[in-house]
């Protein structure tokens, strides 16, 4: 067990965290799942989010049994929960590596004992290089993969590195990109490409090419599959030059999929990556692990409509296997006009970049009332959910509503705590978040 997790679990939580009771005496991390607390039972603090632990389990059980199938590799991103505990729980299930999206996630993670990293962006120049620098030095250990898309950076990096024989080796992925940051054609991978080569020591190695298909996406569906199916294409085809440029011994990552869009990254990049028996295809996705009821909802029906889940040959539904495992649980605080609730969540404590979050179930008095369906949310200020409901509605004032949310990415790093319930929606552990 890592300093860190150790430290963690003896935080003193109290009032200054969503959820937690007020008035209730300070408890250490690890002993809030042993109070029998329940989101709607009137004792803990709302507005709060929550995992349903079930569900998470079943889709790392799945998704891992999916990837394993087709030969690939996955090192989900932790940008998502940014939670030790879960990124180490996805490691113990299988996964090769875990993904970061900037120094400091990287210090998160290493700090927390976890030594194979994919740093999936760029991370700007020499200050950047130096930061990082200062960083690896206190872990000579570290296996670091970063994206490299200028040569600008390679020099930022070449001058970092020979200021100092203390660092770990660097890998270098060559990044090709679309909507994003990356190469934009082979010319300009090949020049980044030349720019590593001719710096390369044992410490600062070319180790491979990367590409982040999920900012090609567009709100034309065929447009779309058009632009990740040239960034596959372009990426497929840079594998044996870069592999002719190195000869036949180094190992070589090619990494993609860190969005819903991971079955094209594997139909498309499946067989440049089996023709080359020193590399490895790495997926990076993170938030498929939670689902939600927006977002990954539409894209992993876009998956069935493509056919694009299959597991040993088995064509299945993702959209009815993957289920939604997080919630944000809210008091309802005015019943001001007859088809409208005001809800004590808003803009702080819930995502709405990618949707609106969705009322699901009624609580009352500490039990469950309802199911919400023709209830909808439709609009957030800072601290308040405006909620249309249908005449004669039964809610009322004090009830509690539990809600999908949709884009996990953008809802978690609201909160400091993620609170584990069980199928009967107690409070069983809970998750430490570092969004900083």
């Amino acid at each position: 067990m890592s300093d860190l997790h150790m430290a963690t679990e003896n935080v003193l939580i109290d009032e200054r965290v969503r959820g937690f009771p007020p008035g209730n005496p300070p408890l250490p991390l690890d002993k809030i799942g042993k109070q029998g607390w329940k989101p709607y039972d009137g004792r803990m603090a709302l507005p709060l989010i929550s995992l349903d632990r079930q569900a998470f389990s079943g889709n790392v059980e799945l998704m891992m049994a999916y990837v394993k199938s087709l030969g690939a590799e996955i090192a989900p991103h932790a940008k998502t929960p940014m939670s030790t505990a879960l990124s180490e729980a996805l490691l113990a299930a299988g996964a090769w590596g875990t993904t970061v999206a900037d120094i400091r996630q990287a210090a998160v993670l290493l700090k927390a004992g976890q030594r194979r990293l994919i740093l999936a962006n760029e991370i700007g120049g020499a200050a950047a290089a130096r930061r990082l620098a200062a960083l690896l030095g206190h872990y000579p250990d570290a296996e670091l993969h970063i994206f490299v898309d200028s040569a600008a950076l390679v020099e930022a990096l070449r001058s970092a590195w020979q200021e100092r024989a203390d660092l770990p080796p660097l890998g270098l992925l060559v990044e090709f990109g679309a909507g994003r940051a990356g190469a934009r054609s082979v010319d300009a991978a090949e020049a980044i490409l030349e720019a590593i080569l001719a710096v390369e020591t044992p410490a600062l190695r070319l180790t491979g090419i990367a590409a982040y298909e999920g900012a090609a996406a567009t709100a034309d569906a065929e447009e779309t599959m058009r632009r990740i199916d040239a960034l596959m294409a372009v990426t497929s085809d840079f594998l044996p030059k870069l592999r002719a440029r190195i000869g036949d011994e180094r190992p070589l990552l090619v990494t993609a999929g860190g969005s819903v869009f991971f079955d094209l990254v594997i139909a498309r990049l499946s067989a440049a990556v089996a023709a080359d028996p020193g590399c490895r295809l790495v997926l990076r996705s993170g938030a498929i692990f939670f689902h939600d009821h927006g977002i990954y909802e539409r894209g992993l029906a876009g998956l069935d409509a493509r056919g694009g889940f299959s597991i040993g040959g088995e064509t299945a539904s993702a959209a009815a296997a993957f289920r939604p495992a997080l919630r944000v649980w809210a008091e309802v605080l005015s019943r001001p006009e007859p088809r409208l609730a005001i809800s004590g969540m808003g803009m702080r404590d819930v995502a709405m970049d990618q949707g609106l979050p969705r009322p699901l179930a009624l609580y009352r008095n500490g039990a469950y009332l309802a199911d919400l369906v023709s209830a909808d949310v439709f609009r957030l200020n800072d601290q308040h959910a405006f909620v249309a409901l249908a005449d004669g509605s039964d809610v009322a004032v004090g009830d509690v509503i539990e809600y999908g949310i949709s884009h996990p990415c953008t809802c978690l790093d609201r909160h400091a705590i993620l609170y584990g319930l069980d199928p009967d929606h107690s409070v069983t552990t809970a998750y430490l978040t570092s969004f900083g």
